[in-house]
């Protein structure tokens, strides 16, 4: 259902501001209030009282987490009343992230007044969610009973379980767990554009995760693959800070992969598949983010899990821990391994499909080098034959 949130400045609890109001040259802010349909618009407004004439009004705002501020001028009624509203449909703001605003007047004399720092929520309110929490953890779903929100739970506290015994990470702040209930209206959240195959998103920055379960005969088996995953996003990002972005996306999506309570049985038959007709994807290529197309992604997705599986596997969590932060302390693709694990990236690639995917390395080599053998045969036989026709000449030319 759709409702229009209306917050108001003067509940402080509401919208928590930071800061007590100033009142340079006597001038009140009075009224403040936001209000917005999600992905539509969000209208700000206030009431500005002030003994003195006005020559300009702004209303400032922004995403807690954005460098750049939104500058607005105002001009206000007869009554000081100003408004303003934003278009969210086409100048996006991420879902569910704290939104920053405040009014500034300028006077005629140059003098100045700002308000109180205000803050909203800017949520998807366009379901009647019903929430649960277990400590720091809290779940929000619109489809579903109540043991489908307990359900949720209780796979994200497993997963948490999980995800620390993987790298050593508190929970820490809190986090937000949303279960869509198509993976259609979950992408109608994020705006992304028609790709149908992603089915959860995480906001680590902001504590978030989104997923998409209906509640059905295989809900729990969903759950425990998408929650564990992109809670693990979320953790990631708690552990190594801002440097996240500087990891590898196939360790990434790996370590996420491999916190997940029930593995993809998809992914082997995709690895298989790849194996057998000699499209895997080098792991150097998946360094960056993955590819767009949905098969090719998928197998992404799939050589990541089997690759940080095996790296964790044959190195251990201590290792593990090392190579994520080499990576997160700068280190690209193959330097990062190698100072962490002792090997390339090439060479770990290699090893990982011979001994887990049953590769043959040396019949790949040899399919890869035989062009250049033939090559090479091709440069030596020539100079070879010219030599024999010659020798037979000077025989011939001797006798």
């Amino acid at each position: 259902m759709r409702r229009f949130a209306n917050f108001f400045v003067m509940a402080v609890f509401l919208l928590g501001f930071t800061r007590p109001a100033q009142a340079q040259a006597g001038v009140k802010f009075v009224d403040a209030r936001v209000g917005y349909d999600f992905g539509e618009q969000i209208t700000f407004s206030a009431r500005i009282e002030s003994p003195n004439p006005i020559k300009e009004i702004q209303l400032l705002f922004r995403d807690e987490r954005e460098e750049n501020t939104r500058v607005i001028p105002l001009q206000a009624d007869p009554d000081g009343f100003v408004s303003y509203q934003y278009d969210a449909a086409s100048n996006l703001l991420r879902p569910f992230a704290k939104i920053i605003f405040w009014f500034q007047v300028i006077l005629q004399d140059g003098g100045t007044a700002q308000s109180a720092n205000y803050s909203f929520r800017y949520a998807d309110d366009r379901f009647d969610w019903v929430t649960r929490q277990e400590k720091n953890i809290s779940v929000h779903w619109y489809d579903g009973d109540e043991a489908f929100g307990m359900a949720a739970l209780d796979a994200a506290r497993n997963g948490l379980q999980t995800i620390q015994g993987l790298f050593p990470v508190e929970a820490g702040e809190p986090i937000n767990i949303y279960i869509y209930s198509s993976p259609t209206e979950l992408q109608e959240t994020l705006f992304m554009g028609g790709e149908t195959w992603v089915a959860g998103h995480a906001s680590p920055a902001l504590g978030v995760a989104l997923v998409s379960i209906k509640p059905s005969m295989e809900q729990n088996i969903a759950m425990q693959q998408q929650i564990p995953h992109e809670l693990a996003h979320v953790m990631l990002y708690r552990y190594v800070g801002e440097e996240y972005d500087r990891l590898p996306t196939w360790l990434q999506e790996g370590i996420s992969s491999i916190a997940e309570l029930y593995p993809n049985p998809d992914y082997q038959r995709a690895l298989d598949v790849a194996l057998e007709n000699e499209m895997l994807i080098p792991m150097a290529d998946l360094c960056d983010p993955f590819p767009r197309d949905a098969s090719r992604a998928f197998l992404a997705y799939a050589e990541s899990a089997s690759f940080t599986r095996y790296l964790y596997n044959a190195y251990g969590s201590l290792e593990l821990d090392d190579l994520i932060r080499a990576y997160a302390d700068g280190l690209s693709c193959e330097p990062g391994a190698t100072q962490a694990l002792g090997a390339s990236l090439t060479y770990l690639d290699a090893r990982w499909r011979e001994s887990v995917l049953g590769a043959n390395l040396l019949g790949v080599a040899w399919r890869n080098f035989l062009p250049y053998l033939i090559l090479f045969g091709l440069i030596l036989i020539v100079p070879l034959a010219e030599g024999i026709a010659m020798l037979r000449r000077r025989k011939k030319d001797g006798n």
